[in-house]
């Protein structure tokens, strides 16, 4: 799977900026190198002898990001989905969790999760395993065969666990700086990120350990927040030392330094939670089907997208019940124009071309350059046959996509995909 040069005919659209997308009809996407050359109306002359691959007629958009999934949640994707989220997690994440120190199960379980990761629409993702370290590892090693550019966090859990699925706080300590040491420079496509399950499943001093270890070994971090109103009650609980549910993630250092950090969810973020997050440069990663399935709420996405904070885009399997990013992009509209008029009608809903952006630049910056087909990022690219949608409406380009995001499964397909330039399938 060697970065290539190649360049790709077919019906070129992607976002070209936060609110608009542009599209060239029968154009040329060239890459170089495994990154962007550039879109072109006819192909450049010193273009000519370079590989074409003929995709005329079909879509070509960038590859998108899942910014927050649990693997080893997929196993029992699209059941449990009639509670909220505290019992969901007793009821069926911590005993299925629990499983994973059993590697053949693990195995299994991770060998399905990764091919439908594989040849889904998912170019990138960050992804939750669980406190077991073997497991963890197997999982990175799974999901760095299959070229797809991904973290992968090995979960962190010293109170309010399962049997079977709790830490002692040094060993979990000890074992987290261990796994960094022996994965961090072990493969090409994937990485590791520190994991914090959430504050509820963290003791403060667990919390300040893993702080002291993103900054001192310059390491993202990913976790939870503000996700259902129990957990935030649950929360003030257990740390009534903290201004905020966010204060739990500033205090203990796990928001601060150069390294990266993203946290799924906030539903409820409070005024003084929101500044923290714009402030440190914290990435939010919405996942709307999850938040409907548990009951947990409406994010305010016009609110975090028009103040320019970071934003990304996830399934949250299992508690989003499969691994369809453009679903993820349809609900993020849906539930902002059910919040909008059943909630705050000063938020006017977001649209299906910032919703995208959201699914593809915003987590894609996660990464780097990615997201976009602007000359010099690196060339992630979904082909999507849309011929299968049948109708006898003739769209553009931008409006083909907006279809497919909400007709992908009924009619459409992905015909193939591209990570860094390399063709995963």
């Amino acid at each position: 799977m060697a970065e290539k040069t190649f360049t790709i005919k077919g019906d070129i659209v992607w976002s070209a900026g936060p609110t608009e997308l542009a599209a060239v009809k029968d154009g040329y996407l060239v890459v170089v190198d495994g990154l962007v050359e550039g879109v072109f109306p006819e192909l450049p002359a010193e273009y000519a002898d370079v590989e074409l691959i003929d995709k005329t007629g079909m879509l070509v958009m960038p590859g998108l990001v899942d910014a927050h999934v649990h693997a080893p949640q997929y196993a029992f994707r699209g059941t449990g989905l009639d509670l909220e989220l505290l019992d969901w997690l007793n009821t069926y994440t911590f005993p299925e969790e629990a499983k994973y120190a059993d590697l053949d199960y693990a195995e299994r379980a991770y060998d399905i999760f990764v091919d439908d990761l594989k040849n889904s629409e998912t170019c990138r993702a960050i992804v939750f395993g669980t406190l077991h370290v073997p497991a963890t590892e197997m999982l990175m090693d799974k999901l760095d065969a299959t070229g797809l550019k991904s973290y992968v966090g090995k979960v962190n859990m010293d109170r309010n666990g399962a049997p079977g699925l709790e830490e002692e706080t040094r060993q979990s300590l000890a074992d987290t700086e261990q796994w960094l040491a022996d994965t961090r420079d072990r493969y090409e496509n994937t990485k590791p990120i520190l994991t914090p399950r959430f504050t509820p499943s963290c003791t403060d001093e667990l919390m300040e350990g893993l702080g002291k270890l993103k900054a001192a070994q310059n390491v993202p971090l990913q976790s939870h927040l503000s996700e259902n109103l129990s957990e935030i009650d649950w929360v003030a609980e257990l740390c009534p030392w903290a201004s905020c549910y966010g204060d739990t993630y500033l205090q203990t250092g796990q928001l601060a330094g150069p390294a990266k950090s993203i946290m799924a969810h906030c539903v409820y973020s409070t005024t003084n939670e929101v500044e923290i997050l714009k402030g440190t440069g914290c990435y939010i990663a919405l996942c709307p089907e999850s938040n409907a399935d548990l009951a947990s709420g409406i994010a305010p996405v016009r609110m975090y997208f028009d103040l320019g904070m970071n934003l990304a885009l996830g399934s949250d399997v299992a508690g989003g019940p499969h691994l369809s990013m453009f679903s993820a992009i349809a609900h993020t509209v849906s539930l902002s124009k059910l919040r909008w008029r059943c909630v705050d009608e000063s938020l006017k809903p977001i649209t299906i071309p910032e919703a995208i952006y959201i699914a593809t630049v915003g987590g894609g910056s996660f990464f780097g350059k990615v997201g976009t087909f602007e000359p010099g990022f690196e060339a992630d690219i979904l082909v999507l046959d849309d011929s299968g949608i049948r109708s006898t409406v003739d769209l553009d380009t931008q409006h083909r996509l907006e279809r497919f995001c909400y007709e992908a499964n009924a009619g459409g397909r992905v015909d193939a995909k591209f990570v860094a330039g390399r063709q995963i399938f």
